[in-house]
């Protein structure tokens, strides 16, 4: 699982979210942020409205939650996404001595490669200096 610096890193470089069905978050809450939550149309969903989207909690008696804005929310990016969201720019995965290694290719051919020994955090530094490139 990314790890929350990241997550945060990326979600304040401007990556952007859409509650689906699947994805992992916490709630960025002390008394709740120890907690992974996953979205799922029978306990927790998106719903948008004008003001923003929310994260419904149906019937959950143990939390107490009723909802939460998905402001307040810390999106936690599985493999697939963060890969998904690397597009033409992803050309490797690969396992070395230091741990994962991601390789990307930018459009003018330079090559960048990002290790770390948790997969999903390979994966996401390699996503972060996409963001932050497309930002500025």
């Amino acid at each position: 699982m990314i790890s929350d610096t990241l997550a945060r890193d990326l979600r304040d470089a401007g990556l952007r979210w859409d509650p689906a069905p699947g994805d992992q978050f916490r709630i960025e809450a002390e008394a709740l942020s120890e907690e992974v939550f996953i979205l799922s149309h029978m306990v927790i969903e998106p719903r948008t409205y004008d003001t923003g989207t929310v994260l419904n909690f149906n019937g959950t008696t143990e939390w107490a939650l009723d909802n939460v804005a998905a402001d307040e929310a810390l999106w936690l990016p599985r493999e697939d996404q963060l890969r998904d969201l690397l597009g033409g720019t992803f050309e490797a995965l690969t396992r070395g001595a230091q741990g994962y290694e991601v390789t990307t290719r930018d459009p003018d051919g330079e090559r960048h490669t990002f290790t770390s020994a948790v997969v999903e955090d390979a994966y996401a530094h390699a996503l972060l200096q996409l963001v932050r490139q497309a930002t500025h």
